[in-house]
């Protein structure tokens, strides 16, 4: 069988080493390239046609999710990375990387499992990363707590520019959900709303929850009331 050809895109040239060590040790795989950001991934990738890309998330320059919508059209990409973060896990596989692992939480054995599998189309997710797809699923599966209308939401999120988690996010904090709340309703850190939150009110020029909610039900637009 054809071997599997490999690149490893990580900044840090120790975890790329003993990647590229690991695997190695494996019969059917070949390291092909190593890069230390995203854009020096995405010039490997289309000048050593690997079949695999195993691709950290936090890299200088150009990072893992930036990088991530180019290189899977050229290969297979398995995230490979420390950030549990369930948004970052989200936006990963809805970008079409084919699995996400997180150091720590696999064994060198599952790591070359999930490099063969990879090529094959197969998916493998460690536990914090199935975790947080779980809870994506659940959150997707329940009841919508729409406080606009849908027409008008997806007006205001075009307007705004939000996201939909952005947008979710809104409409919780519009029906008075406090932070705590809003963490528990989508299976996400506090840290993680507080995040969501300073990108909403930039993106709808507000310093203040009322006025958010203001501009969000569309009672008020930048420049219009308050301090836009």
């Amino acid at each position: 069988m054809t071997p599997v050809r490999v690149l490893i895109a990580d900044d840090n040239p120790v975890v790329r080493a003993g990647l590229s060590a690991l695997l190695a040790t494996a019969e059917g795989l070949e390291v092909v390239a190593e890069a230390s950001d995203g854009r020096e991934a995405l010039s490997l990738t289309r000048s050593h046609t690997p079949d695999v890309i195993l691709l950290d998330v936090r890299m200088p320059g150009v990072d893992g999710i930036s990088a991530l919508p180019h290189l899977v059209r050229l290969a297979s990409v398995l995230m490979l990375t420390y950030s549990r973060d369930p948004d970052i896990v989200r936006e990963a596989l809805l970008l079409g990387a084919g699995g996400y692992l997180v150091h720590g939480e696999f064994t060198v054995d599952d790591l070359i499992r999930a490099v063969r599998d990879a090529r094959e189309g197969l998916p493998h997710f460690t536990p914090s990363a199935a975790a947080a797809l779980l809870a994506e699923l659940r959150t997707s599966s329940q009841p919508q707590r729409n406080v606009t209308p849908s027409s008008e939401r997806l007006h205001n999120s075009v307007v705004f520019g939000l996201s939909s988690r952005e947008v979710e996010v809104m409409d919780l904090i519009a029906s008075g959900m406090n932070n705590q709340q809003i963490a528990a309703a989508c299976f996400i850190s506090e840290k993680t709303v507080k995040n969501h939150i300073n990108r909403i009110f930039a993106k709808l020029q507000s310093t203040t929850r009322s006025e958010a909610i203001a501009r969000w039900l569309g009672t008020a637009r930048p420049g219009v009331s308050g301090h836009g």
